[in-house]
């Protein structure tokens, strides 16, 4: 026991201080954080299929639908901290150490106060007026330019369409579905075989909308095998600086500016399309 108290006597305070300090930091990076991190999230090719079927499934009395070699990704932000999705400090101070990682106030991301299930609710409301402007958004289009498609607009009265990608919320990826069905329906090849990424919410007129996290979803697009993205013009002020090498960008702010340049990017003849700029 005179033992113990000699080597207790012989520390310093400013040991125990230490001591104390670094307990007080671990206990500060256990607590539950005020922060939102977001990284590149998973990209969904809308051409493809899921579990539960095709990406878009088309039915409808004499529709005829098509194959293309390409793909069309939709493109997705991870987030954590927001409400049902809890993180700790510890996890804030990593993402403030990796560049391919945001943190952001949550009061900033979330309304205060939201619970999980009115954050649920709000991500899969957007997700479904999102699935179903677009639709209201292809067959318009189409409708609208149905004999140089090589479409009877007639036949679209009876079409049916169903979007399966519950597992992603939000309405960012509005123009992307509109991209696919349209795709779907014409018996024109538009990807040209190639890996095209994009982003941006639908309105039923064909306006291409302002999205948030486009800086992370360029990431997952490049990441994913996409050399081609179609940003909302909207968003260009975010685009210009954060291209990933190998991915170019493309500026689109209508769907007829966004389905011109598929177009032409899958013809191989995209070099004059827009860039953003600052």
């Amino acid at each position: 026991m005179a033992r113990v108290r000699r080597y207790v006597a012989g520390r310093s305070v400013r040991y125990f201080t230490g001591i104390l300090a670094v307990a007080l930091g671990a206990a500060i990076l256990l607590m539950l954080s005020p922060y939102v991190i977001e990284m590149p999230g998973p990209t969904q090719d809308v051409l493809g299929s899921v579990k539960e079927g095709q990406v878009i499934a088309v039915d409808g009395k004499d529709v005829s639908t098509h194959r293309d070699s390409g793909k069309l990704l939709l493109v997705t932000v991870s987030a954590s901290g927001v409400p049902g999705y809890p993180i700790v400090n510890a996890q804030a101070v990593w993402g403030w150490a990796d560049p391919q990682v945001e943190v952001t106030p949550r009061e900033a991301v979330v309304p205060v106060g939201q619970t999980a299930d009115e954050y649920q609710q709000k991500v899969d409301a957007d997700m479904t007026g999102s699935q179903d402007t677009a639709t209201k958004a292809a067959i318009a289009y189409l409708k609208a330019h149905g004999a140089e498609l090589g479409v009877d607009a007639d036949e679209l009265g009876n079409l049916k369409v169903t979007m399966h990608v519950d597992s992603i919320g939000g309405p960012s990826a509005g123009m992307m579905y509109t991209l696919g069905l349209i795709d779907k329906l014409t018996a024109v090849q538009e990807t040209g075989g190639k890996t095209i990424a994009g982003t941006g919410t639908i309105s039923e007129d064909g306006t291409v909308g302002k999205i948030g996290g486009i800086r992370l979803k360029m990431l997952g697009a490049k990441r994913d095998g996409a050399t081609w993205f179609l940003a909302p013009e909207s968003n260009c002020a975010e685009v210009v600086g954060h291209v990933p090498d190998g991915l170019r960008d493309v500026k689109v702010a209508t769907l007829d500016e966004a389905y011109q340049a598929l177009v032409a990017i899958g013809a191989g003849k995209a070099d004059g399309l827009p860039h953003c700029t600052a």
